[in-house]
């Protein structure tokens, strides 16, 4: 692993500290040393607006980057100066911002979901199952623990997700007992693990370790895809199983696609996109499908409405009519 400055371990520090995710610490420390290395290694407290402004546009420019990509780098970049240079930066910083179009989902049809479901790694299928049939994120799906699913009311909690924001899923009853099935083999890694004088028990968010001792080696609180392999925690060193990297959801659908032959530019996000159009397309509820798939904003859901009404939904194309 590539070592970090004092000053960038300082920052990991404080973001682990208050609860940040993993992946945010990641994202946020590599905007952050990428803004350093940019201004030839100047301590950002010597910095300021103008070279924010600089670096930002610096993106846009020479490296041609996504309004997302610009945005999460200044959202990285605020942070830095809110809260460890303690110097906010200008509300009205003044730079180029991309004006890249942002894509439109790639959706599947019910057949493509078929054909891509055929040729998915059999340890890959259920999660795949679960972004498809509940629009799960990769990382909602990876993270998901035995607690979370509901088979009385045929549902899943999905706990700090995008936006550290808690929700309520639809379950496809067809994926019970392939559920059921899956938490049996978490009981039997369990089983092994329990004898395994190292282990410290799965990873506990915020303080529950101290408020429920016990929990870190019960069956709910296991997560409902684990590792194959034990694992160190990189921020204890304690011996624990961690669950499937969202990496290997990615490469495992991309071998699909190429043994199904499918042309669609398609990613594990693809599911989360065919979800959601095919509940509209179904006849559900544009604030229904908001709610399942967790946004914040009606008008994000609205792109798949877009999507319908602009394609053969909506438009009928006037060569269809000679």
């Amino acid at each position: 692993m590539k070592t970090r400055s004092p000053f960038l371990n300082y920052i990991a520090d404080y973001m682990l500290v208050r609860q940040y995710s993993l992946r945010t610490v990641d994202t946020y420390l590599r905007w952050i040393a990428s803004y350093i290395h940019f201004h030839n290694k100047r301590h950002p407290a010597s910095m300021g607006d103008n070279e924010v402004e600089r670096y930002l546009e610096h993106l846009v420019l020479k490296q041609n980057v996504a309004p997302r990509t610009q945005a999460t780098a200044l959202n990285s970049l605020s942070f830095l100066y809110k809260h460890i240079i303690k110097k906010e930066l200008s509300l009205n910083l003044n730079f180029a911002r991309s004006k890249k179009q942002a894509k439109l989902p790639v959706v599947m049809t019910p057949e493509e979901v078929k054909m891509l479901m055929a040729h998915l790694n059999k340890r890959y299928y259920l999660i795949a199952a679960l972004m498809y049939g509940s629009g799960l994120r990769v990382m909602e799906a990876v993270q998901l623990r035995v607690k979370d699913i509901d088979f009385d009311y045929k549902c899943i909690q999905v706990w700090n997700g995008k936006g550290n924001k808690h929700r309520i899923v639809t379950l496809a009853t067809e994926l019970i007992p392939m559920l059921r099935n899956q938490i049996l083999n978490v009981d039997d890694y369990l089983k092994l693990d329990l004898n395994n004088t190292e282990y410290s028990g799965v990873w506990m968010p915020y303080a529950l370790t101290k408020k429920y001792p016990s929990a870190a080696k019960s069956l709910a609180w296991q997560y409902l895809f684990p590792s194959h392999i034990l694992s160190s925690d990189p921020q204890s060193g304690e011996i624990r199983r961690h669950h499937f990297h969202h990496s290997c959801i990615r490469k495992e659908v991309k071998k699909a696609v190429q043994k199904s032959g499918l042309t669609k530019i398609i990613t594990p996000h693809t599911l989360r996109h065919s979800f959601a159009t095919h509940l509209l397309q179904n006849g559900a509820d544009i604030r229904t499908v908001q709610a399942q798939l967790g946004h914040s904003d009606v008008k994000t859901t609205q792109i798949y409405t877009h999507v319908l009404q602009q394609g053969a939904n909506g438009v009928i194309s006037p060569f269809s009519r000679l």
